[in-house]
């Protein structure tokens, strides 16, 4: 879509923005945090939650939230794209936020099973239904600078700043202290969302704002009318099986197989959250001028490359094993932020972008995020947990082969035309969101 001739309401878009991209990065640190709790040496998280098997424990209760994230998904996506984003971003950003501070009350593993599975299934809600609004709020020009801003948050959060905030607070108060502060900050989040976000010109195309453009009948079924979507699909899940099982026993990988000190390790892992942090930015902000097919053969090429690179450094060189372990996190972080992002968004038909991005993302969390760290947790419990970074290796070699058959949607690339999104002929049609 031309960005010539109309009017854009740059306030609103920074503000909606900065708002979601906070909200998925408290997502991230929610959603993380218990791997460094688990893996420091000086937690007393393991004992406390009687876990007999802990490396397969760990790797259940990681593949707990990414199962329920993945379903809920799914179904939440095309609820907001029918009921409006506020109201299931709100609900969304409460029940998160509330069931990581309830996490440090549980007593057992099966507690925080259920605890974590809850919570995937708000964030899985918030996930799809984030993207979908950023989208929303962006100008064409800027929507994978945005979209990837947005997702950054959650690796910067996440495993940035993540394994720093627990290895520092476990110095001075228990694990259980540490999952109820990281749960504040969403709360607040919550109010600035509802008072802010608008809702789309697909929920209010009957009103006054397009009278002329009726409202589209959303059919699950024509999302798939696109190649990209069902490639995603596979795509995002190879990305998230090298990543999220690379950032699940990164912590216990260090302190265990390299034997690192707690403070050690913290470094060292939060180079995945810094370097994904620049990932997800970058890679998604470099489709918009150099296409997202391009960008996704590399994120999964480069990726592949330093993962090998930080799977033979020894334990001698920290700097070196951060600087690999940055390198290959940012640009297969990118990757999610690419593939759920722009791409996803450009591929789906009108009035239903988080119900795409629903999906995609439900086939990635489910067997990328939830038995994929499962999987791992396995291997490392009978074989050591050094081999558990062979299946994230694997994972991202496949997806270089999946990402061979996208077809290009970036608009600096194809130009206006036919192929344009469902997204930018709406706007075309109503002069852009107001």
């Amino acid at each position: 879509m031309s960005d010539q001739g109309k009017a854009w309401d740059k306030s609103y878009e920074w503000k909606a923005v900065t708002l979601l991209t906070l909200g998925f990065g408290l997502v991230g640190l929610d959603r993380w945090v218990i791997a460094d709790l688990a893996g420091a040496k000086s937690s007393t998280m393991v004992p406390d939650l009687h876990l007999a098997n802990p490396p397969a424990d760990i790797g259940n209760l990681i593949a707990a939230l990414g199962i329920a994230w993945g379903v809920s998904s799914l179904f939440m996506g095309n609820l907001s794209d029918r009921i409006g984003r506020r109201k299931v971003l709100v609900p969304a950003l409460i029940l998160f936020s509330l069931l990581s501070a309830f996490s440090g009350v549980t007593g057992g593993l099966t507690a925080m099973l259920l605890m974590r599975a809850l919570m995937g299934a708000s964030e899985g809600a918030y996930c799809p239904t984030s993207f979908a609004a950023v989208t929303e709020a962006s100008k064409p020009s800027r929507r994978g600078f945005n979209m990837g801003l947005q997702q950054s948050a959650f690796a910067l959060f996440g495993l940035g700043f993540g394994p720093i905030i627990a290895t520092q607070l476990l110095q001075y108060m228990s694990w259980r202290w540490v999952f109820g502060i990281v749960g504040i900050p969403g709360l607040i989040i919550s109010v600035l969302v509802f008072t802010t976000i608008r809702e789309p010109v697909t929920i209010t195309a009957k009103g006054s704002i397009a009278p002329d453009v009726s409202k589209p009948k959303v059919k699950f079924g024509a999302m798939f009318g696109h190649r990209n979507v069902g490639l995603s699909m596979i795509g995002l899940l190879c990305a998230m099986c090298g990543i999220f099982v690379i950032s699940a026993f990164s912590p216990a990988y260090l302190t265990g197989y390299l034997k690192l000190t707690d403070q050690q390790m913290g470094f060292v892992v939060s180079a995945i959250g810094f370097g994904g942090f620049a990932g997800q930015w970058g890679i998604p902000a470099a489709s918009d001028v150099f296409g997202r097919k391009l960008m996704a053969i590399i994120g999964f090429l480069v990726g592949a490359i330093f993962l090998v690179l930080f799977m033979r450094a020894g334990a001698g060189n920290l700097p070196m094993l951060f600087v690999l372990l940055f390198i290959s996190a940012g640009f297969s972080f990118g990757l999610l932020s690419l593939i759920t992002g722009p791409i996803a968004a450009e591929a789906a038909p009108l009035g239903m972008i988080a119900s795409t991005t629903g999906v995609i993302v439900a086939v990635g969390e489910i067997f990328g995020g939830g038995f994929a760290p499962a999987i791992a947790g396995s291997i490392a419990g009978k074989y050591g947990i050094q081999y558990t970074l062979y299946m994230a290796l694997v994972g991202l070699i496949v997806g270089i082969v999946v990402s061979l058959f996208y077809k290009e949607t970036a608009p600096a690339k194809i130009g206006k035309g036919a192929e344009e999104s469902a997204l930018d002929q709406l706007e075309d049609k109503i002069g852009g969101v107001a």
